[in-house]
């Protein structure tokens, strides 16, 4: 698998990256939506909570692999038309702020079994607390990481929006550069 990037597009390690980490994330939310509509004291509603912290932790595990590939990988391809300054610098403060939601919903999520002295689960394999019991502690850190989920729906979303934006409206390779189609067809051609 290629390693580097193009001119045109970003490398296949990096693509595969980004979009196993939308399932991943996908998969995080989904735990929690369905958790909420399963009858309490069920099996489907127990499994889905061990299930969410597991999956979790494989969100700040793949930040780490992708951040890592995102450093070898060398520049990031130009956008065909290039977009405006301001356009630019506000992609360069969402990329910024959907890795530090992604590194920080994983952590708050381990901090607050901590500190509620539940053990943290990795698909069986039980892994170390990061702070102490405290109760209190833990319900804030809940808190803050439930109002955080809030707010990665709608980085998520206006991730995909500007996305969609680029490709539909204004026509530039933005979303071809991290696609599937390989950059094959031209803006605006179809399929």
């Amino acid at each position: 698998m290629n390693w580097k990037n193009t001119q045109q597009r970003y490398s296949p390690l990096l693509i595969s990256l980004h979009w196993l980490m939308l399932i991943l994330l996908i998969a995080v939310y989904a735990c929690m939506e369905l958790r909420g509509l399963a009858p309490r004291g069920g099996a489907l509603r127990a499994a889905l909570k061990p299930l969410h912290f597991s999956l979790g932790l494989c969100v700040l595990a793949l930040v780490i692999v992708r951040l890592a590939a995102r450093s070898t990988a060398g520049a990031a391809p130009p956008i065909t038309p290039p977009m405006p300054r301001w356009q630019a610098r506000l992609a360069q403060f969402m990329v910024v702020a959907l890795y530090l939601f992604m590194a920080a919903m994983p952590i708050l999520g381990w901090l607050a079994l901590s500190a509620d002295g539940k053990p943290i689960l990795l698909f069986g394999l039980t892994l170390p607390p990061l702070i102490a019991i405290d109760p209190g502690l833990a319900h804030s850190i809940e808190d803050v990481h439930g109002a955080l989920a809030t707010v990665g729906y709608f980085l998520i979303g206006l991730h995909a929006a500007a996305g969609l934006y680029h490709h539909y409206v204004v026509r530039d390779d933005t979303l071809r550069r991290i696609g599937a189609t390989g950059g094959r067809h031209a803006a605006g051609a179809q399929p």
